[in-house]
């Protein structure tokens, strides 16, 4: 079935089924797991999370990669930046100290002073997506030039009260001065741009993180936008979309050079490595290695070292279950040819933004994966030895909010954002995000 076929068949089964009641799953299924682990309890030496893993067939493959050791590291000071964010999506540090923080609906692009100034929304965004209502906001990063060009790249989407469109590549000049951007540019538009599944959580699902390489290049996530079943939509083990896939091209959105399926019949130049699901943060390590954390099914969340051409397995193998309960596909959370992830959670936490810390600041973390969690309400330290989680520490558990963001400062500080805007983008989110530092105590 060609990419046209196979995107009518899923917009068709989900008019079906938007139209049915789901049965109730058998009284056998497990319940829907508690909203986060009991913080209050953890103990040195023992796994952070004590809740019964849900999908009762799951077993790691080695003894590193799920339930790491809680480990408590020095105290930490947590101040308050602002709390007048509406839904913020990622941050980016601007020469000058102050930061730039992008809104996802209504979208904005801000800039937020140390004090916690907010100044008006950057003007220039307008026009971007013209087949839509409205655009939507998610990553920023700094062209790694910078200093010199004034380059600024993100990723936006449609918008249309619940429909969302795919994602889209911006390059754009920025003159904090005028608080203004120029020579606005979309130069790369992920295939396909539509169909869209409104059961899917609209947005969720979409990716959207990008992240610059040693090499200049850009690498960006781009979620499989599949609807939600026992047995999901598998673009993500093909080559003619770039749907489940991490995808790598140059500042003018050209695929780059030496990408692993450059050449290959049907295949999409552009794509680095396939079989992911939800990915919702992505960063480098110190010595160039790329990693990326992403939302399983119900259960399975994955931290993974992204290697070029490597399948990740998704939809064919995960350590979660779907939804209702059953079984994902066969069941199976290995399969030869397909890679593992470095480290899971079961049940749920959901990651969401990534950072690698290699910072003075805090000599105990250095070494370490910071990753925000949405459903789990917390900072996570995973200290990373070989390659291997060998100890795991939430931070910002008395914040009791949804971390969206994290990212590490040219002072050695930690930024988080928290999102206020739920599971779900919606037309009207709240303010009420969170910028906030954390510094040594």
């Amino acid at each position: 079935m060609n990419l046209r076929l196979a995107a009518l068949a899923v917009c068709l089964l989900s008019t079906t089924a938007l139209a049915q009641t789901p049965p109730a799953p058998p009284s056998d299924l497990p319940p829907v797991a508690t909203p986060m682990p009991d913080y209050a309890a953890v103990t040195e030496g023992k796994p952070i999370d004590s809740r019964p893993n849900e999908n009762k067939r799951d077993h790691p493959s080695f003894p590193e990669q799920t339930r790491a050791p809680y480990h408590k590291t020095g105290p930490y000071k947590t101040t308050e930046i602002t709390s007048a964010l509406r839904a913020p999506w990622a941050l980016a540090f601007l020469p000058d100290g102050k930061f730039l923080v992008t809104e996802r609906l209504p979208s904005a692009l801000r800039v937020i002073s140390p004090d916690g100034t907010i100044a008006p929304p950057v003007t220039g965004l307008d026009g971007l997506t013209p087949s839509w209502p409205a655009t939507g906001l998610l990553d920023v990063a700094l062209d790694p030039d910078f200093a010199r060009n004034h380059q600024i790249f993100f990723t936006v989407f449609g918008w249309d009260h619940g429909m969302i469109s795919g994602l889209d590549v911006v390059r754009a000049r920025f003159n904090e001065a005028a608080n203004s951007l120029s020579d606005v540019k979309v130069i790369f538009r992920n295939h396909p741009q539509t169909p869209n599944d409104a059961r899917s959580g609209v947005g969720t699902r979409s990716g959207g993180r990008i992240a610059f390489g040693k090499d200049g290049y850009i690498y960006m996530t781009v979620g499989d936008r599949d609807a939600g079943s026992s047995f999901p939509w598998r673009v993500a083990q093909t080559l003619d979309t770039d749907l489940g896939k991490i995808i790598r091209i140059t500042r003018d959105g050209q695929p780059a050079p030496g990408n692993p399926f450059a050449g290959q019949p049907e295949a999409l130049p552009e794509i680095w490595a396939i079989g992911q699901r939800s990915q919702e943060g992505l960063a480098f390590d110190a010595s160039g290695q790329l990693w990326e954390v992403e939302h399983g099914p119900r259960g399975g969340d994955e931290l993974n070292l992204i290697k070029a051409s490597a399948n990740y397995g998704w939809p064919m193998v995960t350590h979660g279950i779907d939804y209702p309960g059953p079984p994902m596909n066969d069941g199976q959370v290995a399969k030869p040819g397909m890679e593992e992830p470095t480290y899971y959670w079961a049940p749920s936490t959901a990651p969401s933004g990534l950072a690698w810390y290699n910072a003075n600041l805090f000599p105990e973390w250095k070494g370490s994966m910071l990753v925000g969690m949405l459903r789990g309400n917390s900072l996570e330290r995973l200290r990373i030895v070989n390659n291997k989680v060998v100890n795991e520490e939430p931070l910002l558990t008395d914040v009791h909010m949804r971390v969206r963001d994290v990212r590490v400062g040219p002072d050695g500080a930690v930024y988080v954002l928290t999102d206020s805007g739920g599971g779900s983008i919606t037309d009207n989110t709240p303010v009420g995000s969170k910028l906030l530092k954390l510094t040594p105590q």
